[in-house]
């Protein structure tokens, strides 16, 4: 790991001013007002009640099963991988309690998730990881060879992530790696191979994701600085507009190319720009000082998830 020219640990953005409870986790949700009391703590562990996080990870997915299947992919698909974008983000987000369950306390956003608080036992937590996982293994049927091994691959990446914020500034990247994992996935069940072009689409998916949870990682960069755990937010410190811009900018060159790759039709570059138009939005409202505003921010890239999808039927199914 390359160190940074300036001890990130002397980072200190100015001062947070009196925002609105940061917590991640609001009472009086559907999850109370609809579910089983014994049901909630496991519902917020999986984030079931925070789906952001899915649409992020699904819609990217989505876009790649109609990008190889050239238009509409089949339902079946759509099930299968439907389900796995919820299943492993679900899974990924507990890993991510059980590993920071006593960091968690200490932090604004998350000191009530349900281990933290005590919601859950440890021994909960991994029983209802270990159910998930068993559907995960259904899933695998419905899915060809190629597939499979892809998705034996992702795992030990999904349980790495959490770790990774203890050694390494760069967590984020470990992030965008999985989550968009089923990118790659789509192609290789729908075409039995990942071409060039669905790579780069990927890629840019990646860098994305590095500079949307970023914008999240400075939300927490003032706890995150006391407990001696790593980001992106703490590597770019008070340039994180300008690093954020650049994987940005990288992101949208790279689908660019992965469009002309694929031969995408003309409104696909259309609605490129519109992603371009939304990224340059983000980054004139992003504020170091404002962590309330960049969790809205983080969260308004579910646009961008919308119109990468808008994007991909744009260029296949849209006559021209």
């Amino acid at each position: 790991m390359t160190s940074p020219s300036k001890d990130p640990r002397t980072f200190s953005p100015d001062k947070a001013p009196d925002v609105p409870d940061l917590s991640d986790m609001r009472p009086d949700d559907w999850v109370d007002r609809w579910l089983p009391k014994s049901w909630g703590p496991y519902m917020r562990l999986c984030r079931l009640d925070r789906p952001v996080g899915t649409w992020l990870t699904l819609l990217p997915c989505l876009a790649a099963l109609v990008q190889a299947a050239d238009g509409w992919p089949t339902l079946l698909r759509l099930v299968v991988f439907s389900l796995g974008a919820l299943l492993m983000r679900g899974i990924g987000c507990c890993f991510n309690d059980i590993f920071d369950r006593n960091f968690d306390k200490q932090v604004e956003r998350t000191r009530f998730r349900p281990l933290t608080s005590g919601q859950l036992t440890l021994r909960q937590a991994l029983w209802f990881v270990f159910a998930q996982l068993c559907v995960c293994a259904l899933l695998l049927l419905f899915i060809n060879e190629y597939s499979r091994w892809l998705a034996v691959a992702l795992l030990p990446i999904v349980i790495v992530y959490p770790l990774c914020k203890r050694f390494t500034y760069w967590p984020q990247v470990v992030l965008g790696i999985g989550f968009n994992w089923g990118m790659l996935m789509a192609w290789s069940d729908t075409r039995d191979i990942v071409p060039p072009g669905a790579i780069a689409m990927w890629a840019g998916a990646v860098l994305w994701q590095v500079g949307y949870d970023s914008i999240y990682a400075y939300v927490d960069v003032h706890d995150d600085l006391k407990l001696g755990l790593h980001s992106t937010a703490m590597r770019f410190r008070e340039k994180g507009r300008a690093w954020i811009s650049g994987f940005y900018i990288a992101t949208l060159a790279l689908w660019v190319y992965a469009g002309a790759a694929m031969q995408m039709n003309w409104p696909y570059y259309v609605v490129m720009a519109a992603i371009g138009a939304h990224f340059t939005w983000q980054m004139a409202v992003f504020s170091l000082a404002r962590p309330d505003r960049n969790f809205m921010l983080f969260r308004a890239n579910m646009a961008v998830g919308v119109m990468l999808l808008a994007a991909a039927l744009a260029g296949t199914v849209i006559p021209v």
